[in-house]
């Protein structure tokens, strides 16, 4: 059991010699200030490469985070820094209040699950399950115990006597989450722990980790590109982009009120559409024009946006696929032409060009078995007025988040 505060925390990879020698004589030469620029998505520095930049969290005891991003965004290396095995460049961390930055690894408590589940082939299944404890001197009984009770409720007990070259991947992703546990950490790190199985096995394993969390008094973070664990196992996310946290919140929260186009982007499967069009005020209501379309907002959205002083301008329009109203409301609406059907079961994903750009519907099956949504033929539809999101094209920032 363990909270965990990270303040201001930063990461700065730092340059090779020779070139902070020859970034400085060209600078000299032309008479610069210090820069900062991107490289590869990250902001480089006098100092180095920033791949975390002014990270804040607080985490409560028993909480369940996910860090979610891109490859390359910063969530790897922030956990490898809670764990120990990344140093801090500058910022304070602190775990149940004691400051751990110059703590070594095996002095804090935390127990890490890799990706390449990092087992020992040499050893049988029950070895690798007592490995960590035996370095602790813990008496034989008490392991055998503690052995135990982490096979019963990993599912792992027939495989104990076994290698692990004779397990499957999902089996073995139990065993390296069995070996961390076992030991009873105050905080259980897991870095993409599920990318090296296929999808039936990710969904499964994605059960057993809700269930493991029930029978744990421990505190999770657990590292993912994959938002649709972050979705299902975060109490709350944390959606980085380049090295910055782009927003924390439930996952109710990041889906509803996504801050800027890079959540709305990021977060939601198919991702959110995206239209030009310009706010306006009729009547002291707000409203979005897109094209000779117009839709008024629902009263939370008239609210959220008058208490952000939004003025009239022009914008982006996001709305998600279920979002979408074929056919719906009156007046002018939306048209597209249908390029793509794609059918998911109880629904059809229609992907069609509205004004050269794709734009994805999710519509019930049975308006495609009627004829009505076939490729070529247009649809005509419009926005829910209580899902519509507005985006500054400048900033992209979300006009409702103050």
């Amino acid at each position: 059991m363990a909270t965990l505060s990270l303040r201001h925390i930063q990461k700065i990879y730092p340059l090779r010699d020779d070139d902070k020698e020859e970034k400085k004589r060209k600078r000299r030469k032309k008479g610069e200030e210090p820069e900062v620029k991107k490289s590869h998505n990250l902001k480089i520095t006098d100092e180095g490469v920033v791949a975390v930049d002014d990270f804040n969290l607080e985490i409560d005891d028993k909480e369940f985070i996910v860090f979610v991003g891109p490859s390359g965004c910063g969530k790897s290396t922030t956990l490898r820094m809670i764990a120990g095995l990344e140093d801090i460049t500058r910022g304070e961390l602190y775990i149940n209040g004691r400051l751990v930055n110059d703590v070594q690894p095996k002095d804090r408590d935390i127990a890490m699950v890799f990706q390449n589940y990092a087992l020992y082939p040499h050893m049988t299944v029950r070895k690798n399950l007592e490995f960590p404890l035996e370095i602790r001197n813990t008496p034989k009984e008490e392991m055998a115990q503690k052995v135990e009770w982490a096979a019963d409720i990993l599912g792992i007990t027939p495989y104990l006597n076994r290698k692990p070259k004779a397990l499957s991947g999902g089996q073995r992703q139990r065993v390296a989450i069995g070996r961390a546990i076992v030991r009873d950490p105050q905080v259980l790190l897991m870095d993409e722990p599920l990318s090296n199985l296929d999808a039936k096995l990710r969904n499964q394993m994605r059960a057993e980790i809700i269930k493991l969390r029930k029978s744990l008094n421990t505190t999770f973070i657990y590292v993912t590109h994959d938002q649709t664990e972050a979705m299902t196992l975060g109490d709350r996310i944390v959606i980085m982009k380049d090295g910055d946290v782009q927003q924390i919140g439930t996952p109710q929260q990041v889906f509803d009120q996504p801050v800027n186009l890079f959540v709305a982007g990021f977060i939601g499967m198919p991702q959110m559409n995206l239209f030009d069009g310009e706010l306006v005020e009729r009547d002291g209501k707000y409203a979005v024009r897109i094209g000779e379309t117009e839709i008024v907002l629902s009263q939370d959205k008239q609210r959220n946006l008058a208490d952000a002083n939004a003025k009239p301008q022009k914008v982006i329009v996001g709305a998600r696929p279920e979002h979408i109203i074929l056919d719906g409301g009156n007046g002018p609406l939306i048209e597209g032409v249908v390029d793509v059907t794609e059918m998911m079961g109880s629904s059809v994903h229609l992907h069609l060009d509205v004004n050269g750009k794709d734009c994805v519907i999710i519509a019930p099956r049975l308006e495609l078995n009627a004829g009505h949504l076939t490729v070529g033929s247009t649809v005509r539809f419009t926005l829910a007025p209580n899902a519509v999101h507005v985006f500054d094209p400048q900033t992209e920032k979300n006009l409702e988040c103050r």
